[in-house]
């Protein structure tokens, strides 16, 4: 059993019998209440889709699925195509990667696990930490050093991410695939 709050993108969860894959979460804290996580799920056995809500600490069972370690190896449109260390290609649904797809680029080296239900892959899990370029951003502003300053800046990839102020274009940068935030400069 996992709460709601430990739930990530990619983790599949049985409500009412059926069995449905997270795509996105959002944790909401306010002073007094207790966490509200806000989930897109998609139903597996259907191919449907909804938003719902539950309390932080509300108990799910998580599905014990296959899992593989495979590489990205290309888009072929609407399918991203990834491959084991055996050779064997296996295509996940771009929508079943929800903002995991925004960190997948061509050429990535990183290592992903794909989830399987019934021989069917149906999600990707990135690893929690990935090095990208910094393709466009904004130079810095001089005399701003008031507290943590950020802005936003584009990575390969196309996706926008928010960096500290000292990150340039060209600068390779260490992301959290959980949360899509800016952690460090890589070296």
């Amino acid at each position: 059993m996992k709460t709601a709050h430990e739930l990530r993108p990619g983790n599949v969860i049985m409500l009412d019998g059926t069995p449905w894959v997270v795509q996105k979460t959002e944790t909401t804290r306010s002073g007094r209440n207790a966490a509200i996580v806000k989930m897109k799920l998609k139903n597996l056995l259907q191919d449907s889709t909804t938003e719902t809500t539950f309390k932080g600490d509300d108990k799910m069972e998580d599905i014990i699925l296959e899992r593989l370690d495979c590489t990205y190896s290309y888009y072929a449109d609407p399918m991203y195509v990834f491959m084991d260390s055996e050779y064997n290609q296996y295509d996940v649904e771009s929508e079943n990667l929800g903002d995991a797809s925004a960190f997948i680029v061509d050429g990535m080296e990183e290592i992903c696990q794909v989830t399987f239900y019934e021989g069917k892959a149906i999600s990707v899990e990135l690893p929690t930490s990935i090095t990208r370029e910094v393709t466009y951003t904004e130079p810095a502003a001089r005399g701003d050093t008031s507290g943590k300053v950020m802005k936003p800046a584009t990575i390969e990839g196309g996706a926008t991410i928010t960096v500290a102020e000292f990150v340039k274009t060209g600068d390779k940068i260490e992301i959290d695939t959980r949360t899509g935030e800016f952690k460090k400069r890589a070296s």
